[in-house]
């Protein structure tokens, strides 16, 4: 949070030009994918970045926060969106800023592109790389292909099993075929699913109108509350609220994680500044409107129907409230949750796909496909409790050097 807010105030608050930067993402030449190159568009590397990110964070992980730090964790969880998307507008700069290209005259960056030659330290650049790999096999394959399962069995009853083999079917489809083809299928899929998901929000804070603004209400009471009331296991107060919020906020948007940039490095765009303001959008998309909305719903469901609470767990949270969409409630929800863990799956075997070709070259990057379709399968069948906790360890390893990276090289950086 303090990196968010430094850039906020060292880029003069990028966030001022959302405006502009939406139309640059939306237009035309940003979104011109037909030109004769193996690069991504620029709408292609954000939707690239969104593929990742997009997924059970938005619902699950904002689920989870309210359970464990009351109401006034979403507002903290919008405040992390809200700064973040100064940061994630460093990381893009940069990575564009020392991207290269490959044998292919395809542009290849990121974090570790950035350590090696702007920090000129390779082994800072290796290090981000391995933890890359590391958390594309956890938190990017496994446990959202765990999730996939969960969903799928509770729902319909499907065998983890069949499941896993047709999710490692389709994704390995997808990402055979190259980037090219990763940021083609997430340009159709993601922008669907996104506004779908939106829709029924908007669907079901229009039903429970009438307790909306008492939810905004008891959102901005909670997130200064300074002692725990209400009971509970932890309590809702200011502490549990801005550190359930703030985690899954950083863990829904991975803005000061890095990923992002990895895609914006890939886009044919020559200018830094212009690709960063796409790339932003993400981050703005991510937290700062699925996730309010997601947390709007809850919290006005919480207020309208509490009776729907009973015998509910952390993450149902979210279900209990969908379960009041006038068609297929619980169902739609469990496609959402189902389909963005596919995107998921998709966008972050790319992430991997690069730190690879960082460390080993090319001529690596067919056995790490193999490795990733496999391990999504694996992720299918297994429990992952042990594998959370790691993940949650890998993403913070990855914040260290990328969050130096950023300060260090701060005045490259502009807006």
């Amino acid at each position: 949070m303090g990196t968010h807010l430094f850039f906020t105030l060292k880029l003069r608050i990028p966030q001022r030009h959302i405006g502009k930067a939406l139309r640059l993402s939306i237009s035309t030449e940003t979104r011109d994918d037909s030109k004769p190159s193996h690069n991504l568009s620029a709408f292609g590397a954000l939707a690239t970045t969104l593929a990742a990110t997009l997924g059970t964070g938005n619902i699950i992980g904002v689920s989870t926060a309210v359970a464990l730090g009351g109401p006034g964790a979403i507002f903290w969880c919008w405040l992390t969106g809200i700064l973040g998307m100064a940061t994630s507008y460093a990381e893009c700069y940069l990575s564009m800023l020392f991207r290269e290209k490959d044998l292919h005259q395809i542009y290849i960056g990121g974090p570790m592109y950035v350590l090696k030659n702007g920090l000129h330290n390779k082994y800072l650049a290796k290090f981000y790389a391995i933890c890359t790999i590391f958390a594309a096999f956890g938190v990017g394959c496994t446990t959202q292909a765990n999730s996939l399962t969960q969903t799928t069995s509770s729902t319909w009853g499907l065998s983890p099993h069949i499941v896993g083999i047709a999710a490692a079917f389709v994704v390995g489809l997808v990402i055979l075929g190259g980037i090219r083809s990763i940021g083609s299928i997430c340009m159709k899929l993601v922008p669907a699913l996104g506004f779908l998901y939106i829709g029924s929000c908007f669907v079901l804070l229009f039903i429970n109108r009438d307790a909306l603004w008492d939810a905004v209400l008891v959102i901005l009471e909670h997130a200064f509350m300074p002692n725990a009331v209400l009971g509970g296991v932890a309590g809702y107060s200011l502490k549990h609220a801005a550190r359930y919020g703030i985690a899954r906020g950083l863990f829904t948007n991975e803005a000061g994680i890095g990923t992002a940039a990895i895609a914006a490095a890939s886009s044919a765009s020559e200018s830094p500044s212009r690709q960063a303001y796409v790339s932003m959008t993400a981050v703005f998309w991510d937290t700062v409107v699925m996730c309010m909305l997601t947390g709007l719903v809850i919290i006005a469901n919480m207020l309208k129907h509490p009776e729907s609470l009973i015998g509910v767990n952390e993450a149902g949270l979210a279900d209990a409230a969908f379960s009041y969409l006038p068609v297929g409630g619980n169902t739609f929800l469990s496609l959402s949750l189902a389909a963005f863990a596919v995107t998921t799956l998709i966008g972050w075997s790319y992430f991997g796909e690069k730190a690879m070709e960082f460390l080993w070259g090319t001529k690596s990057i067919s056995l790490y496909k193999l490795l990733y379709i496999v391990m999504i399968y694996i992720g299918a069948v297994i429990p992952l409790n042990v594998v959370w906790e790691c993940t949650d360890l890998i993403n913070a390893m990855m914040v260290l050097p990328n969050v130096l990276a950023l300060f260090l090289l701060k005045d490259r950086i502009s807006s």
